[in-house]
């Protein structure tokens, strides 16, 4: 099993965002221990990340998951989560494979167990960490607090894009607004590249147009889908309809919003933060930070929205070049802040 990436050549022009993700996000310090799960395509990523923190001199470990087990993997192997309990701080930076979600899961409950502070990296590539991972974090942490602190006393949220999502969400007080800027502490992990706020709406009607991209396994198979959107109707937070020219995106898509009670509920309404993005890529992972409006189907993430159901599936939905109200103010106008 490899626990080095000595051997690893890796572009320089990795090491800023590298530095970012280890420095300014999870804030690593020398006396933490660290474990990286990584896998064969995200190996070049690894390997910066562990040139970071060998920098910073904190003991760590690093997972090649196709070394401890075969993929797609059925659960997160045991010598994992055994080395991840011992850790404060982890990075899981992997391209995922259809139906290893519940793996994923696992890490995470391990990370809310434990106040890990976690860098989720799923589907991260070369360009993302030549884009959105080289943003001023701090900057948008603060852009996102003051988005949230209007959201919390948000009734209803309005949505239209060019082309042709518009919704209308409403929102409990029991249900809180999450921010994930970049900035990782042990209360909430984190995604990166960061820059979102985001909640579990309690009602949501309309259409939402995916002409971005689907998150998952979709998001490699699919990429941009400017060219072949994605249509849902959605009733009452479920999904009501859907349409879609591509018809093995429409199969995928509905196979997976039926894997349980709860995967074609609404589970996610969130507002993308990072300004440093500028374009739609295909990649799940940065595209769902762009400023706009994105929503998810399956898991809520009750674990700190407080939503009180779960479902075992979770899957983003983007779209393009939004106009949103909170409440009767305009907020954003074609993908711009107006705050």
């Amino acid at each position: 099993m490899r626990e080095t990436t000595k051997n690893v050549d890796f572009d320089t022009e990795l090491s800023l965002g590298a530095y970012n993700a280890v420095n300014v996000s999870l804030r690593l310090k020398p006396e933490e221990r660290i474990t990286i799960i990584t896998d064969e395509d995200t190996l070049e990523i690894a390997a910066s990340l562990v040139n970071e923190v060998e920098k910073v001199g904190s003991n760590f470990r690093l997972f090649v998951l196709e070394d401890a087990a075969n993929r797609p993997l059925k659960k997160m192997p045991e010598i994992i989560i055994n080395d991840l309990i011992k850790s404060q701080v982890s990075i899981l930076a992997v391209v995922p494979q259809k139906n290893e979600l519940g793996s994923r899961i696992q890490v995470m409950s391990v990370v809310n167990k434990n106040r890990i502070r976690h860098a989720h990296m799923v589907n991260i590539n070369k360009q993302i960490m030549l884009e959105g991972m080289r943003a001023d974090f701090n900057e948008i942490d603060r852009r996102s607090q003051k988005l949230l602190e209007k959201a919390v006393n948000t009734k209803h949220i309005r949505a239209k894009s060019e082309g042709g999502t518009d919704i209308t969400a409403e929102f409990s007080s029991a249900i809180k607004w999450i921010k994930t800027s970049g900035i990782i502490s042990p209360d909430m992990w984190g995604n990166l590249p960061g820059g979102e706020i985001y909640t579990a709406p309690h009602n949501l009607n309309g259409r939402f147009v995916a002409d971005g991209v689907v998150g998952d396994y979709l998001c490699r198979k699919f990429g941009d889908l400017k060219d072949n959107p994605l249509l849902i109707d959605i009733e009452n937070n479920r999904i009501k309809n859907l349409y879609c020219e591509n018809e093995e995106l429409l199969d995928d898509f509905a196979a997976y919003t039926v894997t349980d009670e709860n995967s074609n509920r609404v589970g996610e309404l969130g507002i993308g933060t990072n300004t440093e993005i500028k374009n739609i890529i295909g990649n799940i992972l940065q595209d769902e930070k762009i400023p706009g409006l994105h929503i998810a189907f399956g898991h809520p993430d009750g674990e700190h929205t407080g939503a009180d159901w779960i479902s075992s599936a979770h899957i983003d939905c983007v779209g393009r070049y939004f106009d949103i109200w909170m409440d009767d103010e305009k907020i954003m106008e074609n993908g711009k802040f107006l705050i």
